[in-house]
């Protein structure tokens, strides 16, 4: 009987030690998620603002966000720029990864090289890469020039604004760099070899062994690149929105998040920013919902056959 009562008891043990291992992040989950959610969706029923108490007005603020013209661009400017950036970094990324895979022994020195942007400030970035991309004396424009090709006016030009940013975020990929590794490092070379003797080249073997074997690893980043791409507000806001740049700011660089800040902290309209917030929530939730039902079709789980 008492053989029997000890495993309960072991088991117990170890759920209240669970429990207190991870009692900092669900205090900190509730206190600083989910607390602060409840309370920005009641203030997306009122007009409430930093400086005056706030009153219920019902629908009133998801209202006006149909009545806004600047809202609708904001969120058109960013599906265009998760448009540009979801794909190009992913492509980038994994072709980087491909790249250290096949260094060796210093890839170990290159992991670090290539993760140590991410470490960057995003002011810091935004604020370099408006120098770097600056349409008369920007570095990219003189290397452009050595070959003949005239680049583009990248922070002024209307039609740049979107691109630009996206070159910008390119800088952040250096996490998606080392999932890509770690995956390129657990297919199994003997799928290779196979491949070999049966005659297929480098094209063939990369698109029937190397994507449906790391397809997890694509379907994370694709994922987690699309709800920062519709978060992204720092690079935006530094390179066009800063107190040097404020005045000369093009409605083409407007993403959402930069709106919904101006409208909570420069407008003082902490209702209406507080239902931009909940309406970007169910956009990113709708996405995601569907690239789960889309991604599980072809992402590949191991023990399953290839799709």
């Amino acid at each position: 009987m008492a053989d029997r009562v000890r495993p309960g008891r072991l088991q117990r043990r170890e759920a209240r030690a669970a429990y207190v291992f991870i009692a900092p992040w669900i205090i900190g989950f509730l206190v600083f998620t989910a607390a602060p959610m409840v309370v920005s969706l009641w203030l997306s029923f009122t007009d409430y603002s930093l400086v005056e108490p706030g009153h219920a007005v019902g629908m009133a603020n998801y209202q006006q966000l149909l009545d806004d013209p600047r809202v609708g661009k904001s969120l058109a400017n960013t599906f265009t720029y998760a448009a540009m950036f979801v794909p190009l970094g992913n492509v980038v990324a994994l072709g980087l990864a491909m790249l250290l895979h096949r260094v060796g022994r210093a890839a170990g020195f290159f992991r670090t090289v290539f993760y140590l942007p991410v470490m960057t400030p995003a002011v810091a970035a935004g604020a370099m890469f408006l120098l770097l991309l600056n349409g008369q004396r920007g570095l990219l424009n003189q290397v452009l020039g050595w070959f003949g090709i005239t680049g583009p006016d990248w922070t002024t030009d209307p039609a740049w604004l979107k691109p630009s940013l996206a070159i910008v975020s390119l800088w952040t990929v250096g996490g998606s760099i080392i999932i890509y590794l770690a995956a390129l490092n657990n297919v199994p070379r003997q799928l290779y070899e196979a491949a070999l003797l049966d005659g297929a080249g480098p094209v063939r073997r990369f698109w029937s062994i190397t994507l449906p074997m790391i397809s997890g690893a694509l379907f994370f980043t694709i994922i987690t690149h699309t709800i920062a791409a519709m978060q992204m507000f720092d690079q935006a806001y530094t390179m066009f929105y800063g107190p040097q740049q404020k005045a000369t700011a093009s409605d083409e660089s407007l993403v959402y998040m930069v709106y919904l800040f101006q409208n909570a902290f420069e407008f003082f309209k902490m209702g209406f920013a507080s239902a931009m917030a909940w309406v970007l929530f169910v956009i990113i939730l709708a996405i995601t919902v569907v690239q789960v039902r889309i991604g599980n079709r072809f992402v590949y789980y191991e023990g399953d056959t290839p799709r």
